[in-house]
């Protein structure tokens, strides 16, 4: 098995020798797709971050890979059809991280919306509120039409009243009717923009990537960069690729080249520990409108009841997070609609919130800009040799779309010419992933003979790293599989060591946030954060002092930007299995 970070630091090492033609500046799902892109078609690529890969604005979306049901109010027929497509194309390259999500619309009328629907469709700046099941039934069978192409779910169903609060019994029964339509949910995003980025680095031996590096100067062609630990390096591309985020025109003025390209959006969620919630859910996902006419929604994520999401003008991504006033309009927009349940901030476990990378906009309504993405280039001027191309708007469920339109227009600036296609090309831990159950079972039988682990766990590894879970299964660590964190007892001292050594981990929060899903499932405690890091001092080399200071960052961001305070004698049992670091069941 290949030392994945031995093999970067051999490559650093022979870059002033390397033939750089492009620089992705940020290694968000937009950049990590792209890298992944180019470098399957030969292009030696270099991808940076100043912070660790998906740890931006890709690290906080509502976990949704969607068609775009109410983009076909605004009239964005394209993007709709643009993203049911990539929709189908990740529930079948991406399985250990996407799956399909059956979605319940309550409706409370059967002709609200109609005239203020068209009238948006064509321009209006006011949103259509309370729309009815005329307009919604219209909207469903739109949305199976433009989800035909590699249909991989069922078409949608209407339901009466009576039928409707079978199916979501905790339901206000001021309903008249309800649709169930499908999209899919997205488990681990940071994950997977991981592993494209890692795709990249496989797919061309002279691409490089570097998260936690920071640009220094950027002068007479050539950029300037410096690394965590402190090395520097410089390169002089043919073309740089601003994929940046909502830091999109502070990196572009960076570079000399001033814009003014994005006029972000705050969305924000929460995770509720609700049990009673998430069994009336029933695998669904609830897709509503607000008392003030906002789109909410809730379903379960990881055992959590997840709810979202605003839609607040904002252009601070450094120190956005989900605020008091959010997490009160979202429990009382929950009660409002399920009036037999009990709500409170007690069940709050974790926060999150992200600025969207919009296009700039003087639209009245944050809902009414455009969710599609384009590619501005800003061409080269006599102190900046290459041109630079800015990763503008989009969402995550059109990350390949984009990165494939942007690589063809690099390619065509480049003279080159595309040697295949990602259409069809799966992702990470998505490779040889079983087709079916049967396939599964066979799958799992077979790595249990071979490694000696029982088959319930190997399934629970297969559902979380995809097909990656061979070769965690068989790292040879000082740490065994059976050791499991306090507090987190699905997760071992194994696959933790294999994490730190084998995934370009710089600190303890790209372990807890990142790599693996412990913060955002309120299964971080205090002694189990101690047993992350004294596995990651192990592994990296960490000093004492190091490892504590690794430590608070973590406890600071928790309380900081995610609502949870992490400390001794204050853990809550938010899952059944509470546990001290032992040998475990699975």
């Amino acid at each position: 098995m290949t030392d994945i970070a031995a093999d970067l630091k051999q490559r650093f090492t022979t870059l002033p020798d390397k033939d750089i033609d492009v620089v992705i500046l940020g290694a968000g799902v937009n950049g990590a797709g792209l890298f992944r892109d180019l470098s399957a078609q030969g292009v030696n690529c270099l991808i940076v971050d100043k912070a660790d890969f998906g740890s931006g604005t890709s690290a906080a979306p509502s976990r949704l890979i969607h068609g775009g049901l109410k983009y076909l109010e605004t009239g964005e027929f394209g993007l709709v059809a643009q993203s049911t497509l990539e929709r189908n194309l990740l529930l079948q390259n991406a399985p250990h991280c996407v799956e399909a999500l059956p979605t319940f619309i309550p409706i409370f009328s059967w002709t609200r919306g109609i005239w203020a629907a068209l009238r948006t469709l064509t321009g209006s700046t006011t949103a259509p509120r309370s729309r009815g099941a005329v307009l919604i039934k219209i909207g469903l069978a739109l949305y199976d039409f433009f989800g035909s192409r590699n249909r991989v779910m069922p078409r949608h169903r209407f339901l009466l009243k009576k039928r409707a609060l079978k199916e979501m019994p905790h339901v206000t029964p001021d309903i008249v009717a309800g649709g169930i339509y499908y999209d899919a949910k997205i488990s681990r995003p940071e994950r997977l923009v991981y592993e494209l980025v890692m795709d990249g680095l496989q797919a061309n031996k002279n691409s490089l990537a570097a998260n936690f590096t920071t640009l220094t100067s950027a002068a007479e062609g050539r950029l300037s960069f410096e690394r965590a630990d402190g090395t520097r390096f410089s390169v002089a591309p043919k073309l740089v690729v601003n994929a940046a985020g909502p830091w999109i025109d502070r990196v572009n003025k960076a570079l000399g080249a001033h814009s003014r390209l994005i006029g972000g959006t705050k969305g924000s969620h929460i995770l509720l520990d609700h049990p009673e919630l998430v069994r009336g859910l029933n695998g669904h996902m609830i897709y509503f409108e607000a008392d003030d006419g906002r789109i909410c929604l809730v379903y379960s994520y990881l055992g959590l009841a997840l709810v979202g999401s605003t839609d607040i003008p904002n252009d601070d991504p450094d120190s956005v997070r989900c605020e008091e006033p959010e997490i009160d309009y979202f429990l009382e927009s929950v009660q409002s609609l399920l009036p037999s349940l009990r709500f409170g901030r007690e069940q709050v476990v974790y926060s999150y919130s992200g600025i969207r990378p919009l296009p700039a906009s003087d639209a009245s309504s944050p809902g009414l800009i455009s969710r599609d993405h384009s590619a501005p280039v800003i061409e080269p001027q006599s102190d900046r040799p290459f041109a630079i191309v800015s990763l503008v708007g989009g969402k995550w469920t059109t990350f390949r779309g984009f990165a494939e339109e942007v690589a063809d227009l690099v390619l065509k600036r480049l003279n080159r010419a595309r040697s295949q296609s990602t259409k069809h090309l799966a992702i990470g831990g998505g490779r040889d992933f079983p087709a079916n159950s049967t396939v599964r079972a066979e799958w799992v039988r077979a790595l249990a003979k071979r490694t000696g682990a029982a088959p319930g766990r190997i399934d629970q590894l297969l559902s979380r790293y995809g097909t990656t879970a061979t070769v965690i299964l068989e790292f040879p660590s000082a740490h065994t599989d059976a050791v499991r964190l306090f507090g987190a007892p699905h997760y071992s001292a194994l696959e933790i060591d294999w994490i730190v050594r084998q995934e370009l981990v710089v600190h303890l929060s790209d372990v807890v946030f990142r790599r693996t899903t412990l913060a955002i499932e309120g299964a971080l405690t205090m002694q189990g954060l101690r047993d992350v890091g004294a596995i990651a001092a192990q592994a990296l080399g960490w000093t004492e002092q190091r490892l504590a200071a690794e430590i608070e960052d973590v406890v600071t961001t928790m309380s900081t930007f995610h609502g949870r305070r992490l400390e001794d004698g204050a853990e809550r049992p938010f899952s059944e299995a509470r546990t001290t670091v032992g040998p475990a069941s699975a």
